[in-house]
């Protein structure tokens, strides 16, 4: 039998072992990066015991938690209420805001990553917006938490209550963006400006979520733990796989991956 399709693979043999083409072993570090994803998507749900704690707090009426839920929540609707043009603020907020417009953010991001060549970036902004989505709904069906309730509610929303989909999908979306460009950016400045661009967006969502009425404090802030854990767990996953590939140390907080950035403002 002719052996010569093994010619591309094998280049040499010694002392019994093979060495592997180099395309074929980039190969092979491309698909170990896939199930370090699912592993890492799999960890936020490990990491999000905090979340559970507080939503069983939650549930279970613990005293300081539901006091501080309805202290903000009927101040907040008090003084949205007898502000019209904050309201239609708000209101046009939920809108703007929606877990929707940070998905398909996402996903183009995806196709440009792929589209420039981008191939391993793109694996890691899909995997964490797809897990946080997902996340999302479990919690909300495992926990059932029913929203507040107001005589002249200023707004309704379909649904549980816990965690809060706005600002979850808000804080994965703008962490996902805001760490696959930072790289790619000029300056400390610039960098800094599209951090707090970025947090204030995170920030300003969970408050349209309170004001609006339709979620509660404890709502907003188990989604941001929610996102945090996944989204620190997967680029902790994809920092790995850099490190096993042989690139040099880089901290995440400075961008998911420095070679792939730069391909996005190319």
């Amino acid at each position: 039998m002719d052996a010569g399709w093994l010619a591309p693979a094998v280049v040499g043999h010694h002392s019994g072992v093979a060495r592997i083409d180099p395309p074929i072993r980039r190969r092979w570090h491309r698909l170990r990066l896939r199930p370090r994803l699912a592993l890492a998507a799999l960890a936020g749900f490990v990491l999000a015991v905090p979340v559970t704690l507080l939503a069983l707090a939650v549930r279970n009426g613990w005293g300081p938690v539901r006091r501080l839920d309805l202290a903000v929540a009927d101040s907040l609707h008090g003084s949205v209420g007898l502000r019209s043009p904050l309201l239609r603020l708000l209101r046009m907020l939920d809108v703007v805001l929606h877990p929707w417009v940070f998905r398909v953010a996402v996903a183009l991001l995806v196709l440009l990553l792929v589209w420039r060549g981008a191939r391993r970036l793109a694996w890691w902004a899909a995997v964490t917006m797809v897990t946080g989505s997902v996340l999302g709904l479990a919690l909300k069906l495992l926990f059932a938490r029913t929203r507040p309730s107001f005589d002249l509610p200023l707004a309704t929303a379909p649904g549980y209550s816990f965690p809060s989909g706005h600002a979850l999908n808000s804080a994965v979306g703008v962490l996902v963006l805001v760490l696959a460009v930072l790289p790619a950016l000029p300056g400390t400045r610039s960098r800094l400006a599209t951090w707090l661009a970025g947090l204030f967006v995170i920030a300003l969502t969970g408050f349209d979520r309170i004001g609006l009425g339709v979620h509660y404090l404890s709502d907003v802030i188990a989604a941001w733990l929610v996102a945090a854990a996944l989204v620190a767990a997967t680029a902790a996953a994809f920092e790995t796989w850099r490190r096993d590939v042989g690139r040099p140390p880089h901290d995440p907080i400075e961008g998911i991956d420095p070679e792939d950035a730069f391909r996005v403002a190319a």
